[in-house]
């Protein structure tokens, strides 16, 4: 941040309330007690609106360094949704403790969003419902959204007097309708809702079947309790998807483009670490043929090639069998069909490798026995990738682990230690075809 737009000044502020995304590129690059200095004192809707383009952890760490009042202020301005996913992220003793500094309805409101199960309606739900009767005119209802946050509301859902769904009513046709004239008039029929409990995918599947932009949430009695916005949805989808690409290869989901040099490392290193202590796994593999390698030099050449194509066709099993257990395409009951599925695609596509490899083998070493073992050692290690690809995230799934975050660190190791062992011991039983 420059001098010249340094905190409390009034281009500072300018430049947190038109530029929202590039202020949060700059606070990702300042030490939290820093960042949290930045936004101290600016006014609650601003701060709240760079805090939307920063990860959970991020924004949590900036909270816990802001006096507590300003800490409930910014709570209580953003969407409650929002919170209450930033919320789940702290354990339980700080939660309470955060709750505390709030005021009682807005406690009561965040305790209830935070009662529901991960990635279901209630928790993705905005409650901030602004209940309507078809009595009510289109005048009395223009004043009442007129003191609502700018575009929290896209469509008005109705409500008979037992506050059960009643229709609907487009702001579009609200806007142009006379003053007089009763939202009974103007109500449509709502063509999807879901139940408080529904899950992710369920939302994802009503809103392409209804076409809203806001999916109305139903209790067990059919009693309206809030909306999900199609917007906050996609918005945490495509943040979970690119979080799940980062967690593969071992990087922090919390990490940015921008972000400092020393959280980048204390976060990439520790898997670092441990990628070093599986090479060295494969390493040792590759140790125990030495004096094989030391007589035919040309095994050791071709290791990378065995390697590489191993670990590309165990990539492509552990993406889809990922996206098919993100989905729910798939679950853990799946495996044993999951499982065979790749196995099968891994001695095929092995075989069809297995046949260009040995014959380009064979033209740069003039070995028919070398193109034999790389060949038979190349369907080995693929069938072997396609079964690790499917099963690693399978099992990891199954012990209740991420299955994103340490597939990639075991795929690799599996791969390649299969590889390597099965083209050396290969090479081992059949030396003397070289």
């Amino acid at each position: 941040m420059s001098a010249a737009a340094s905190p409390g000044t009034a281009l500072y502020r300018r430049f947190l309330e038109a530029y929202p995304h590039e202020a949060a590129l700059e606070l990702e690059t300042l030490p939290a007690e820093e960042a949290s200095a930045v936004v101290s004192g600016e006014p609650a809707d601003t701060v709240v609106a760079v805090l939307d383009h920063l990860a959970p952890g991020t924004v949590l760490r900036i909270l816990a360094h802001l006096p507590a009042t300003e800490r409930s202020g910014l709570l209580h301005a953003m969407e409650p949704a929002r919170a209450a996913r930033l919320l789940r992220h702290l354990d339980v003793e700080a939660r309470t403790a955060y709750l505390a500094e709030l005021p009682a309805a807005i406690t009561r409101e965040l305790a209830s969003l935070l009662s529901y199960p991960p990635d279901s309606a209630g928790q993705w739900m905005d409650p901030r419902i602004l209940p309507l009767g078809r009595w009510s005119t289109v005048g009395d209802t223009l004043r009442r959204i007129r003191g609502l946050p700018s575009g929290s509301i896209a469509t008005l859902f109705l409500v008979d007097p037992e506050d059960k769904l009643d229709g609907r009513v487009d702001l579009q046709d609200l806007a142009v309708a006379d003053p007089s004239e009763s939202l009974a008039a103007l109500a449509r029929p709502v063509p999807v809702s879901v139940s408080e409990f529904a899950p992710r995918e369920e939302l994802v599947a009503r809103f392409e079947e209804g076409q809203l932009a806001s999916l109305p949430v139903l209790d067990y009695a059919g009693r309206l309790t809030g909306v999900v916005h199609q917007s906050a949805l996609v918005s945490a989808v495509q943040e979970e998807a690119s979080a799940d690409l980062q967690a593969m290869v071992g990087v922090s989901r919390e990490e940015r483009a921008l972000s400092s040099v020393r959280f980048s490392v204390t976060r990439r290193l520790p898997w670092m670490v441990i990628n070093l202590a599986t090479a060295f796994l494969a390493a040792a593999v590759v140790g125990l043929f030495e004096g094989l390698i030391g007589r035919f030099t040309a095994l050791a050449v071709l290791l990378p090639v065995v390697a590489g194509q191993s670990g590309n066709a165990g990539a492509q099993a552990l993406a889809i069998t990922i996206r098919g257990l993100a989905l729910h395409e798939i679950t853990v009951r799946h495996w044993v069909r999951v499982v065979f599925k790749e196995m099968r695609v891994g001695l095929l596509n092995g075989l069809a490798v297995a046949v260009i490899c040995a014959f380009g083998v064979y033209l740069w070493s003039g070995s028919a026995g070398l193109g034999l073992i790389i060949g038979l050692a190349m369907v080995l290690a693929m069938v072997a990738a396609g079964i690790s690809g499917a099963l690693v995230p399978i099992t990891l799934t199954r012990l209740g682990q991420d299955p994103a975050q340490a597939s990639s660190i075991i795929l690799t190791t599996v791969t390649d230690v299969v590889g390597f062992a099965g083209f050396l011991g290969t090479a081992t039983v059949l030396a003397h075809l070289i």
